[in-house]
């Protein structure tokens, strides 16, 4: 193994142990079981830790109290018997120091026979310092008294005399560790020796094993009852989130167009009624679509239909029409302009009819695109040649601003060349004679076309209902072109059917720009945009986006068009 497979093994372990977090957040989000689970575990352990706590102290504390108790009474009975040896002697100043000693092995044998504390006892006999006696006796204490544990303020407390015991918590050191232990002090008065301190330090280690395996089996008790827990909640969760789970699968697979899954049916429950509402209503929204699929696709046979069967007899009357138009010199001046009127509206009914077969198409999923290498700026010249001659009609003028390396794509020509038309015959129709501006960019993914009016413009409500189909801004205004309500629509469509878009910016009164972005290559979407929605000379910055709440009245409107149903 070499160092590099070696670093890089430690640094994939390395990103693993990052990302552990993000994983289990995102597994939080995602389960509800995880959730359920978690969250009832987690409640249950706080609950048996508080519980299993305070009776683990509430116990501790009646264990001390009652090893407490049981040392003072032995405390007690010991002092009071080696006091009743002393006391036996002769009290006159002549006992010998002999009888002493021989009082005080007796004491000290009697006082350990009268104890009995299952951890041991420890004693020791020492005299109150500060007494002058005729005799004293010798200060004695057990092999393994902890005299390191008897403190001054204990010594002074038992030399005070008070007649009551007095006690002071040890720590015993032994074998096995530190153990607990309780160390009780008193007096004795011994005859013609003076007063005498006696100490009894009693081991508590056996309570604190007992309440060391009440502590554990405590802890045990609890992390089963917690285990138990999170097993009933995860059964239960699985028995209520696993028909949610199969109506969640099931509403996506109806979503995604499988219209005929539908939800089992088991038992009289909730759970079985939420199913039976599901299917019922699955069965009625797909009565509901099949009912609107079939009434679309006998709207557009229709238009397709009548749209067909209307060329037949306009056929006929363009050629009659033609007739009439080519003969309108010889006519009366009402009947010259009566033929020139039917000319025009004969055309514009071809122009519709063309248009209406074209949705049809769009709308039965119809449409083939016929690509091929396509230079774009070339195409957009030769449109903007075409209509060069009704700009001049109307004041306007068309410059086109062409930039970037890569103008060729892969195209339709002649639905690119339908959207530049339709793009630019509005920008003409509505620009009240003002300069029209075309630009053409592209960058390595996708080729961009912007056409920008200085006209009228459009509010925000406008803006959003442009691309609708037969919808004009202005019902009653004059149309120079004399379209057919269709144009933007099916432009929508083309950009759509390349995988490309179209991006708005308007404001009233500063005119409108239309973006229209195509992917390069075939096949493809277009991610880039070569060219902003917002021109460069717009008051304002861009200030809304699709999604956004609209712009009060006077702010752009800037958004990406989508395909919306006719």
């Amino acid at each position: 193994m070499t160092v590099e497979s070696v670093a890089d093994a430690l640094r994939r372990a390395w990103l693993g142990r990052r990302g552990w977090p993000s994983r289990v957040a995102g597994f939080w989000r995602s389960s509800l079981e995880f959730r359920t689970v978690a969250t009832t575990v987690v409640m249950a352990g706080l609950g048996a830790t508080i519980i299993g706590t305070t009776i683990s102290v509430s116990i501790g504390a009646n264990l001390y109290d009652q090893r407490r108790d049981q040392v003072q009474s032995e405390s007690l009975r010991a002092t009071l018997l080696a006091q009743s040896i002393f006391d036996s002697a002769t009290a006159t100043e002549d006992a010998d120091q002999v009888e002493l000693d021989s009082l005080q092995n007796e004491a000290q044998s009697a006082i350990l026979a009268s104890t009995s504390s299952p951890g041991g006892t420890s004693i020791a006999i020492l005299r109150t310092p500060g007494q002058t006696t005729a005799q004293t006796i010798q200060a004695i204490a057990s092999p393994d008294f902890p005299a390191d544990q008897i403190t001054p303020e204990l010594r002074d407390q038992v030399a005070a005399d008070t007649g009551a015991l007095a006690l002071q918590p040890v720590s015993l050191r032994g074998p096995g560790g530190d153990a607990p232990g309780l160390a009780v002090g008193s007096t004795l008065q011994v005859p013609t020796a003076g007063q005498y301190e006696l100490y009894l330090v009693y081991d508590l280690s056996d309570a604190q094993t007992t309440l060391s395996l009440m502590q554990r089996t405590l802890a045990l008790g609890s992390l089963a009852l917690v285990v138990l827990i999170g097993v009933v909640t995860y059964v239960v969760v699985r028995l209520v989130v696993g028909p949610v789970r199969v109506a969640a699968e099931t509403s996506q697979k109806i979503a995604a167009g499988q219209l005929d899954q539908r939800i089992p049916e088991k038992g009289q429950d909730v759970v079985a009624t939420l199913g039976r509402s599901f299917n019922g209503m699955a069965d009625a929204m797909q009565k509901q679509i099949s009912q609107l699929a079939e009434l679309s696709r006998v709207q557009q046979r229709f238009v397709s239909d009548v749209s067909h069967e209307l060329r037949t007899p306009l056929t006929t009357i363009r050629l009659a029409g033609d007739v009439l138009y080519d003969q309108r010199a010889s006519f009366t001046p009402t009947a010259a302009r009566t033929t020139e009127l039917l000319h025009t509206q004969v055309d514009r009914f071809e122009v519709l009819l063309a248009d209406l077969l074209e949705i049809s198409r769009f709308d039965a999923g119809a449409v083939e695109l016929d690509l091929e290498s396509t230079r774009v700026v070339g195409l957009v010249d030769d449109v903007v040649a075409e209509f060069e001659p009704l700009a001049a009609e109307v004041g306007s003028t068309v410059a086109i601003d062409a930039r970037g390396g890569y103008l060729e794509a892969e195209v339709d020509p002649r639905r690119l060349r339908r959207i530049v038309r339709n793009l630019l015959g509005n920008a003409i129709e509505h620009g009240e004679g003002r300069p029209v501006e075309v630009e053409v960019d592209s960058d390595e993914e996708a080729v961009a076309v912007a056409v920008r009016d200085h006209g009228v413009g459009m509010t925000p409500a406008e803006a959003e209902r442009v691309f609708d189909r037969f919808w004009r801004a202005d019902p009653s205004r004059r149309r120079t072109i004399g379209g057919t309500g269709l144009g933007l629509a099916i432009s929508l469509e083309d950009a759509t059917l390349h995988g490309g878009r179209i991006d708005l910016w308007s404001r009233p009164g500063e005119g409108s720009r239309f973006v229209v972005t195509l992917p390069r290559a075939a096949g493809t979407t277009a991610t880039t945009r070569p060219l902003r929605a917002e021109p460069d000379d717009a008051a304002t910055p861009q200030a809304t986006a699709p999604g956004t709440p609209e712009p009060t009245s006077g702010e752009p409107w800037i958004g990406t068009t989508e395909v919306r149903g006719g």
